[in-house]
């Protein structure tokens, strides 16, 4: 073999019996802690988001570090689906409601901006239909509510469930698109009668709910787009499970990083 290979027989046991290097071994305990996050997130999360996290956690590895990696090991994540465009009659809305969050998605403080819409999942009994609240600053799904009928009443319990966790009483936009459970009487009485200041998206904009559809697009690319759900109870436990024990934690070790971040900035002479 060392003749085929043009090597030296000194120079190939000198080469077996060499000990790994810090770089190889700072790659093995990276590698190690990238398969970790990507079964936590069965499978779903590519390149980019497991570069997000990882930083998170404090790591320095550059994006394509970790992808030189992660093609080493086999592991990709779900692509997204493509979608053809789509026309969508123009609806009438309230007078007194206008867009107040103008395509400004960054928030300031908690309970100050939150978003909501619904989307459908397919199952073996019908659709489901999945309705959420998104508060802007911690990225936290506050409220949701599921249903096989995408109603005014399934979108209030999940602005309802919000209202409950809220912690202050100060007025709190609440942004939408022009649906017609958004649109409902009952809808609008409940926001008013809880310092909720209605919002909707312009006419043919639905860039302007980008947030909430944002966080849609991520839900089914690294989970329901490879799930096949026979009954709506599993996919209400799987969806459940999505929300509540793999979001909304991810959320909030992110928040704890950035206040640790900024007490640490603040602390500096």
């Amino acid at each position: 073999m060392c003749r085929c290979l043009k090597v030296s027989h000194s120079g190939y046991y000198d080469w077996e019996k060499r000990s790994p290097s810090t770089r190889q071994i700072d790659n093995e305990r990276l590698l190690k802690r990238i398969r970790e996050i990507h079964e936590d997130s069965n499978g779903a999360i590519g390149v980019p988001r497991m570069h997000e996290d990882l930083r998170e956690t404090g790591e320095t590895a550059s994006k394509n570090r970790i992808a030189r990696l992660m093609a080493s090991a086999g592991l990709q994540g779900w692509p997204r689906k493509k979608k053809r465009g789509r026309y969508h009659t123009p609806v009438v809305v309230p007078a007194d409601v206008q867009n107040q969050l103008q395509r400004d998605f960054k928030a300031l403080e908690p309970e100050q901006k939150w978003v909501t819409d619904i989307t459908e999942l397919k199952t073996g009994e019908g659709k489901l239909y999945l309705c959420v609240v998104i508060d802007l600053f911690s990225k936290l799904v506050v409220g949701w509510s599921m249903h096989h009928r995408q109603d005014r009443q399934m979108v209030i319990r999940a602005v309802e469930m919000a209202v409950w966790q809220r912690q202050e009483s100060n007025h709190v936009i609440l942004h939408s698109d022009r649906g017609s459970q958004f649109r409902s009487t009952d809808y609008q009485r409940f926001l008013k009668e809880n310092a909720l200041v209605c919002s909707m998206s312009a006419v043919g904009h639905c860039g302007d709910n980008a947030a909430c559809e944002g966080f849609f697009g991520v839900l089914k690319r690294e989970r329901t787009n490879r799930m096949r759900y026979p009954t709506m109870d599993a996919a209400k436990a799987d969806l459940f499970n999505y929300i509540e024990r793999f979001h909304n934690p991810r959320m909030r070790k992110r928040i704890a990083r950035r206040d640790m971040e900024f007490q640490l900035f603040s602390n500096r002479p």
